[in-house]
């Protein structure tokens, strides 16, 4: 079971599951993040026989992997959601981090450059 939560994790980069397989899942795929950041024949033939599409194992070393490069662990987060209403098992979500941060950074310098361009051109106008 655990193997098909790290693959399926691996595959969408999201998951929503109960919060005791999402705290199971999360250092295992951890570790495989890791063998990908290796880059070794070993370290492909390891995450190979633990990972079960044989894809993602590419879509780990060529993707995911180099997302990491610079990061020494910490690769993904656990979101607590609640309660599931049938028979109120503790949700949550693990996903990866690190694509979400670059987008709202970019995000929030475009914000930025916008604001200063906009208090730039106030005083010019008021001038004429």
């Amino acid at each position: 079971m655990l193997r098909n939560l790290v693959t399926d994790f691996l595959d969408h980069g999201r998951l929503m599951t109960t919060l005791p397989k999402a705290k199971e899942v999360r250092p295992l795929a951890e570790k495989m993040i890791t063998l990908g950041k290796r880059d070794s024949l070993h370290a492909r033939r390891q995450v190979q026989s633990y990972l079960l599409r044989e894809p993602i194992v590419g879509k780990l070393f060529d993707t995911i992997a180099p997302r990491f490069a610079t990061r020494n662990g910490g690769y993904s987060r656990i979101i607590k959601l609640g309660n599931r209403k049938g028979d109120g098992a503790d949700l949550a979500i693990i996903e990866l981090i690190g694509s979400e941060l670059e987008v709202k950074k970019a995000e929030r310098a475009e914000k930025a450059k916008e604001k200063e361009k906009k208090t730039k051109k106030k005083p010019e106008e008021e001038q004429e």
